[in-house]
């Protein structure tokens, strides 16, 4: 695997809890803000045709950096409190980007 590659990783969740989902995002922000392995951005959007579900995309520069964060005692409590405010358990998805495009 190219080291190099960046590496995304989609969170699928649906809550009724959103406003407690955001203070619990705000908070995990914190932890992770300029540390050298943490995610470098996230993107949240909210499905229009189905409500309370969202999904999360958030980017790392790669795949170890993202196992890194993943294997941080912190992220697990992190996921737990995230799983206990949806209406159904989250689903993840990994993926390395391909490629990626700036339109002005």
């Amino acid at each position: 695997m190219d080291t190099s590659q960046k590496f995304v990783q989609i969170v699928e969740f649906e809550t009724d809890r959103i406003d407690e989902m955001r203070a619990l995002a705000e908070e995990g922000e914190q932890r992770v803000t300029g540390r050298a392995d943490g995610p470098k951005r996230r993107l949240v959007v909210k499905d229009r045709n189905r409500p309370n579900r969202y999904l999360v995309i958030i980017e790392f520069d790669s795949y170890e950096e993202a196992m890194r964060n993943s294997d941080d005692p912190e992220t697990g409590k992190f996921a737990e409190r995230m799983a206990a405010l949806c209406t159904r358990p989250p689903s993840f998805t990994d993926c390395d980007v391909q490629d990626t495009t700036e339109f002005s």
